[in-house]
Formats: C-alpha cells, structure tokens, sequence
C-alpha cells in the first residue's frame, strides 16, 4: 500500500506540474501572433502540417481538426499529400526549432510562396527566424521537469492545448460548431 501511495503521489505532482508549467508557457503567448496564425490558417487553401516524433502526432491530431472545421489540411510525409503552392499554410511544431527535417521542410514552403507558421519552444532557434508567425511556446528549464515532464512533455502537452485552442479560434471566425465538425467527422468501422 505504501508503494501505490509514493506512485499515486508522484503521478499527482507531474500531473500538476504539467498542468501548471503548460497553462503558465500558453499565457505568455503573444495575442498578436495568435490573431495572425489564425488569419492565415483561415485564408489558405490548403494548409499543410509538419512534426516529427511526438509533435508529428500533435500535428496529425490538429490536421484532422483542421479538416473537421472544413478546411483543406494535410499531413506532411504522407504519400497523398499534395504539393504546397504559394498562398498556402504551413505549420511546423518542433520544441527545439533546430531539427534538419523542419529546416529543410521550412526552406521549401518558404521558396514556394507559402505562409509559414512555426509553434516552438526557442524563439531564438533557426526555424522561427524564418516564420511568418511564430507562436513560442516559453517553458523554463528547473530542475522539476526531468522527473516530472522528461524530455519534450511540455512542449508536446503545451502544443496539444494551443492547437485545440486555435480550433476554437478558427471555429469563431467560420461560423462552424461542433455539429458541423461531426459531419465532416470520419465514419468508424
């Protein structure tokens, strides 16, 4: 009984923690860089999302939402994905912002025209230097988060919060509710 007491309180201090670091890092962001993401998410013809590791699934996971609320949005990497064309959106997640894949994807969109949002936890790294919009995502290091949230917890968790945001956001400006999202829903087997 002991053990399960010492899991039980280690499981409700992470689940705090991440709570609280994810809340605290989604406050901080810019209302501005927000409103402009969301302009230029509901203006594209297509939208294109891009991550890899954990934040490929969060980008898969704000895809589907994407295309729930009526919007053309792929994955990028999938092999029916449609190239990117000017006016287009393009929506990088990557903690570190350092990754070759994102750079590379980035250098790409930014060739083809199209408009480039980068959701990241360092404003200072390569890829948000390229962004058209940049929501940073800014969640100090202490010496908590190894034991509680390791590796990119936080930055996954705090992008899985901004990007079901942005849906609601997105919601709003096109006049869609959550019935209308259920009809474009994917039929189950």
């Amino acid at each position: 009984m002991a053990d399960a007491d010492a899991e039980a309180a280690t499981f409700r201090r992470a689940q705090r923690y991440i709570a609280e670091r994810v809340t605290e890092a989604l406050d901080r962001l810019e209302p501005a860089a927000v409103a402009t993401a969301v302009r230029i998410l509901a203006r594209a013809p297509a939208t294109f999302v891009y991550g890899a590791g954990r934040s490929g699934i969060i980008g898969r996971a704000f895809a589907m939402r994407l295309v729930q609320i009526g919007l053309s949005a792929y994955v990028i990497g999938e092999s029916v994905t449609p190239i990117v064309r000017r006016g287009d959106a393009v929506f990088i997640l990557s903690g570190r912002g350092e990754s070759s894949s994102s750079i590379q994807t980035a250098n790409i969109v930014r060739r083809e025209g199209a408009e480039l949002i980068v959701c990241t936890a360092r404003a200072s790294s390569k890829l948000a230097h390229i962004a058209t919009a940049l929501l940073t995502l800014d969640l100090p290091e202490d010496a908590e988060r190894p034991r509680l949230a390791p590796l990119g917890t936080l930055f996954e968790s705090a992008s899985l919060r901004l990007t079901d945001a942005l849906i609601a956001e997105l919601l709003k400006a096109r006049g869609e509710t959550e019935e209308s999202m259920r009809r474009r829903h994917a039929i189950m087997v």
